[in-house]
Parts: C-alpha cells; structure tokens; sequence
C-alpha cells in the first residue's frame, strides 16, 4: 500500500525557541515537499490541516483540543476511504490527533519512536506545560480531558499496546514514571541490541526527527549526540512496516535551522528509503 501524505504544519506544542519568536516547525513539511517527498515515494497528496496561530504556551495548548479533532477528523477520512496516511507535522501534539482518529475507530496499537519519551504530565513534577513534551502521556489518558478525554474516549490508546524506542536521555523520574504503567519502553541502547518491538494491535508509527544523532541532524527542537544515524532510522522503518501499519508521522524537524536544505534533503532520502516501496 502506498501512502498518503497529509501536512499538520502545528507548532503549539512546543516553547517559543527564544522571547518573541516561534519554533519553525510548521515548515517541515513545506521542506520536506521541496525535496520531491510525495513524488519519490509514489505517494497520494491529501492537503493540510492548518493550525491555529501560535501565540503562547497557555494559549497555544487551549487551542490543540479543538485542531486535535480537527485533524482527527482528516486522518479518520483517509483511513476510512482505505488509505495509509504519512502525516508530516508539526511537532508532537499532532500525535493526539491521529490517536483520537483510530480511538473513534477500532482498538490500534502505538509505536513511538522519539528521543525522549514524552511522558511528562500534571501530574508528575516533571510536567513542562508543553504537550510536544507530554505526547505520550497525552494519548494514553494522563493529561487534562480537554486533551486525553475528546469525546469521552480516553486513553486514545492502551498501555498495553503502547511501544516506546529510541530514549537517550533517560531522566530518571520520566523513566521510573513509565515503568510504573504497561507501556513498553526501549531506550536507544536496548533497541539496538534488542531489536524493534511491535503491538499486538494493527498500529500508528510515530517519528520524532530527534531521534536521529544531532551531529547527523542539528534541526530539531531538542537535539543531542548518540541517536540513530539515517541508516538506522530507514532500517527501523522498513521493519516495522513489515507489520500491520495504519499510518506513519514525522514531526519535530525545523527548516528555521537547515538555511541551506542540506539536513532536509537527508532527512528525506531517510525516509524514502525507509518507507518507500520496495517492491
């Protein structure tokens, strides 16, 4: 199945970089496209789900409940008329979303590929106010309903069916946090000699572009040394669409930090290799 490419250009999820300015995330996908994306991967184009203007971090996080269904009901579409969305953020927060999609559906799976776990949640004294920040805890039921509960349907998936990869940080109260539930959780050192593992459930992969090693990748919200080189990343890809995948996203790159295209022109031979067809 090929795919097609949806553009959630939000960036409320995330802190203002600097006073008065605002991430540049919701660019990824316009440089992601500049690169041929959708044409190289034989890709279908479903448009963009705009988001709201940001403004501030209060702002801003009021405002995901009303784009996460919107965006839900975009995604929901697609998946309906039998297609496999490649959804390019935006950061995080779109992760609610496509979650709230398949929530109004049938029972999925999640797997969740990120730097960092992204369990920070009111309720544990970690919790930054940012939901690209908290996106996992978001989805599977831990933050306020206005965000885990649309519709009444929280958790948007179970822990049980939750798969985390790729922590390299690994902050100590976040981690002892996830070990607390039933989310599986690879950290980077234990996928590599481990291996990838995958929902019991059809499922949605989830890409944060800080996964990747910032000496490959310095164009993210969050960088650090020792992630995934591309390699890595494209044979990761190719694994878990092996399985029963419903739809794939890429968030969190920021062409406001590649002025020259370089660092999307490699993120998108990346994922054309690791998402393309193969037949």
């Amino acid at each position: 199945m090929t795919f097609t490419v949806l553009d959630a250009p939000c960036n409320l999820g995330l802190r203002p970089p600097a006073p008065g300015l605002e991430p540049g995330v919701r660019r990824l996908a316009d440089a992601l496209r500049a690169c041929g994306l959708v044409k190289r991967l034989g890709a279908q184009d479903a448009g963009r789900v705009d988001a709201p203007a940001y403004v501030s971090v209060p702002v801003n996080r009021a405002a995901l409940s009303g784009y996460t269904r919107v965006l839900a009901d975009r995604v929901g579409e697609l998946v309906d008329a039998g297609a496999r969305p490649l959804v390019l953020g935006g950061d995080c927060s779109i992760l609610l979303g496509a979650m709230l999609a398949l929530r109004r559906r049938a029972r999925h799976g999640l797997v969740h590929v990120d730097g960092h776990l992204d369990f920070r949640h009111p309720g544990w004294s970690g919790g930054i106010g940012a939901v690209a920040g908290e996106d996992l805890a978001g989805v599977t039921g831990r933050l306020e309903a206005e965000l885990s509960d649309l519709d009444g349907l929280g958790p948007y998936v179970l822990d049980a069916d939750t798969v985390h990869m790729g922590d390299r940080e690994r902050w100590p109260e976040e981690v002892a946090a996830v070990a607390e539930t039933g989310i599986t959780a690879l950290g980077l050192d234990e996928l590599r000699a481990r291996g990838p593992v995958v929902p019991a459930v059809p499922y949605w992969v989830h890409v944060d572009a800080d996964v990747l090693d910032s000496a490959l990748l310095p164009a993210v919200d969050s960088p650090a040394p020792g992630g995934l080189t591309f390699e890595e990343l494209s044979a990761l890809l190719r694994t878990l669409l092996e399985g029963p995948v419903v739809g794939v996203q890429i968030t969190v790159f920021d062409p406001d930090l590649d002025p020259d295209g370089t660092q999307a022109s490699a993120l998108s031979d990346c994922l054309v290799t690791g998402l393309g067809d193969r037949a």
